[in-house]
């Protein structure tokens, strides 16, 4: 997909949507970036590959980001200040066009995302503790089902959907394909599941075993 045409249907879309936003006193708040770039006049989405050394999600491919600390004034800024620390993107260079849902991981953080588009070519100086590598994947890549499996796997007595991307010998899922899957079905319409994350039992299940809503 073209990047303008891209960023014009994501600001748009998001500036209509009303994020939820939720209270789970004995998670740890955390935020990440999903940043848009134009490479080549096309739509890409820049993510890390975790290091095998980190506490959590260790090798996974992940948004750039991470737990709130108390200097944060919010948690925008706790993304934006991640990503700098874990890839050197400067703060400066990435524009927030818009806030996504909170979602609470098995690991116990709840994760608010921002989508934000950037510059290309952009600097790096990549943190080895934490960031193994860094991977532009085009947009394209998830309007369509050719990279796409969808797997249950057991989480005590239940069966929940999981999603996978693939990207060359990279996968993307867990907590990463959940939120790019809500990302996409919510701003492009698509959802390569047969069923939405926002429908499926599964998925309203565990939300509710994992989370209080708050009022």
């Amino acid at each position: 997909m073209q990047y303008s045409e891209a960023i014009q249907t994501i600001e748009k879309k998001l500036t209509q949507h009303s994020p939820q936003r939720l209270k789970i006193p004995e998670f740890a708040p955390a935020a990440v970036v999903i940043p848009f770039l134009d490479i080549n006049s096309k739509a890409h989405i820049l993510f890390t590959k975790r290091t095998e050394t980190v506490e959590h999600h260790k090798g996974q491919v992940s948004f750039p980001g991470g737990a709130w600390e108390e200097q944060d004034a919010s948690l925008q800024e706790t993304a934006l200040r991640e990503t700098f620390e874990e890839v050197g993107i400067p703060q400066q260079m990435l524009n927030v066009i818009g806030q996504l849902d909170d979602f609470p991981t098995i690991s116990n953080f709840l994760v608010t995302p921002f989508v934000a588009k950037m510059p290309y070519p952009y600097p790096t100086k990549i943190s080895t503790d934490e960031v193994a590598e860094i991977l532009e994947v085009p947009l394209e890549l998830f309007l369509t089902d050719k990279h796409f499996r969808l797997e249950e796997r057991d989480i005590g007595s239940k069966k929940y959907p999981i999603y996978y991307y693939h990207f060359g010998p990279s996968v993307i899922w867990g907590v990463t394909g959940y939120i790019i899957n809500r990302f996409i079905e919510l701003v492009f319409e698509y959802n390569p599941a047969p069923t939405s994350i926002y429908h499926d039992p599964g998925a309203v299940d565990f939300m509710k075993d994992r989370i209080r809503r708050g009022e």
